[in-house]
């Protein structure tokens, strides 16, 4: 088992940064990849990034490409996602999501993460 815990979201100014941290902590020996992912009200669960938690491999959505930057601290058993330059659209509910099955191509499926943190709310305002 593994829980979750997110914080660092708020209010933001269209064009300004926030970085967001999630803490994991329970049997984190167990994580194969590590991702964001973000809701706003009235649409679905969306992709944000994701990495390996023991490796180098990272993804994102290409909404967030080139702006935001997902990392981690092993020892610490957190993971980061700085955010700059953000958009009214990136305004949503953000959850980090711990994923223990070996393999890639499915990082970006929500279902396939079976730990979830309680998500953070980021709001950017125009």
């Amino acid at each position: 088992q593994v829980q979750l815990v997110e914080s660092g979201g708020g209010l933001v100014q269209a064009g300004g940064s926030l970085r967001l941290s999630c803490a994991a902590s329970g049997r984190t020996s167990s994580i194969y990849t590590m991702g964001w992912f973000r809701q706003a009200p009235g649409k679905e669960r969306e992709f944000v990034a994701a990495l390996m938690w023991l490796g180098v491999s990272k993804n994102y959505a290409e909404s967030v490409k080139g702006r935001f930057t997902i990392s981690r601290d092993n020892a610490k058993n957190t993971l980061y996602l700085q955010m700059n330059s953000l958009k009214p659209e990136d305004t949503a509910v953000y959850y980090c999501a711990a994923r223990f099955t070996v393999g890639w191509d499915t990082i970006a499926y929500s279902d396939d993460y079976k730990s979830w943190g309680q998500g953070t709310q980021v709001t950017v305002s125009s």
